[in-house]
C-alpha cells in the first residue's frame, strides 16, 4: 500500500507569521509545550472535523517545517506553504542496507507479579534508576546508549531488521535525550490537569532489513509511544 512522504512549511504570508511564536514555539526548556502546539499545528492540514483517528506519523524538524509520513496526502492548508509530497513506496530486500533517523519514545514494560499487565517506563528512566543520584547526570547518555542500543536489537528482532554496529566506538546512535513534559488535557480533555512526562531519544544510525515486509510494516505505523506528538517517524535512505 502506497503512503505519502510530505514536507510541511509554515506559511511565510505575514498574516501567519505575527501568530508564528503560537503555532511554532520554541522548545526552550519546555519541549512539551512545543509539542502539543506542533500536534495541532500539523493535525489541521489531516483534520476535516470528524472524529477520525490519527493515520499519520510526523516530526518537526527546524524553521517551522515537518516531515509526515501518511496514508493519505496532506490537505492544503492556510497554515502552510504549498507541501512537498512524495509517494513512498520503497522497493526493499533482504540485505539491503539503510541509514536512518528516529525519534522515539521508547518503553518497556515491568511484570508484575500475577500475571497482570505489567508496568511501563521510559527505557532511560529506568536504567538511571539503576544509578547513584550524585552520578545519574554524568553517566546519562552512556546509559542512554546502552538502553537504545538494546531496544533497537529487540524491535529488530521482531521487525524485520538487524541494528548495524559502526566501526568506530565513538559514533554514537544517541544524539539526543530529552523529557517532553505535557499536560493531560493537551491528550485528554477530560482528564484532570496534571502532567505526563514523555522521554524522546533522537537516534541515527544504520540497520539491515533482513524481513521487508515486516520492517515496512512497523515502519508504516510506527515506533514506541506518545505518537501524536512528534515521535515514532523513522526517516530512511539508502546506505
Amino acid at each position: 500500500m502506497t503512503h505519502y512522504l510530505s514536507r510541511l512549511t509554515l506559511s511565510r504570508d505575514p498574516s501567519i507569521k505575527s501568530v508564528a511564536p503560537l503555532l511554532n514555539p520554541s522548545p526552550g526548556t519546555n519541549h512539551g509545550h512545543a509539542a502539543s502546539a506542533h500536534h495541532r499545528l500539523v493535525w489541521s492540514a489531516f483534520s476535516d472535523g470528524s472524529d477520525a483517528p490519527r493515520d499519520f506519523l510526523w516530526r518537526a524538524e527546524d524553521r517551522g517545517a515537518f516531515y509526515v509520513l501518511s496514508a493519505t496526502p496532506p490537505k492544503q492548508s492556510a497554515l502552510f506553504e504549498a507541501a512537498e509530497i512524495k509517494p513512498f513506496d520503497p522497493a526493499l530486500f533482504p540485505g539491503d542496507r539503510l541509514d536512518f533517523r528516529l525519534r522515539v519514545h521508547a518503553t518497556v514494560n515491568t511484570p508484575i507479579p500475577g500475571g497482570k499487565r505489567g508496568k511501563r517506563h521510559d527505557i532511560v528512566m529506568q536504567r538511571l534508576h539503576g544509578v547513584p543520584k550524585d552520578e545519574r547526570a554524568g553517566k546519562r547518555m552512556d546509559v542512554a546508549e546502552a538502553a537504545a542500543i538494546d531496544w533497537l536489537d529487540m524491535q529488530g528482532s521482531r521487525n524485520g531488521f538487524s541494528l548495524l554496529r559502526p566501526r568506530d566506538p565513538d559514533i554514537r546512535l544517541v544524539q539526543d535525550y530529552h523529557v517532553l513534559d505535557i499536560p493531560r488535557k493537551a491528550v485528554f480533555a477530560n482528564k484532570r490537569d496534571h502532567r505526563m512526562r514523555v522521554g524522546v531519544l533522537d537516534l541515527e544510525g544504520r540497520l539491515e532489513v533482513t524481513n521487508p515486509m515486516a520492517f515496512l510494516s512497523r515502519l508504516y505505523g510506527g515506533f514506541g509511544r506518545a505518537k501524536a506528538f512528534g515521535n515514532g517517524l523513522m526517516l530512511i535512505r539508502r546506505a
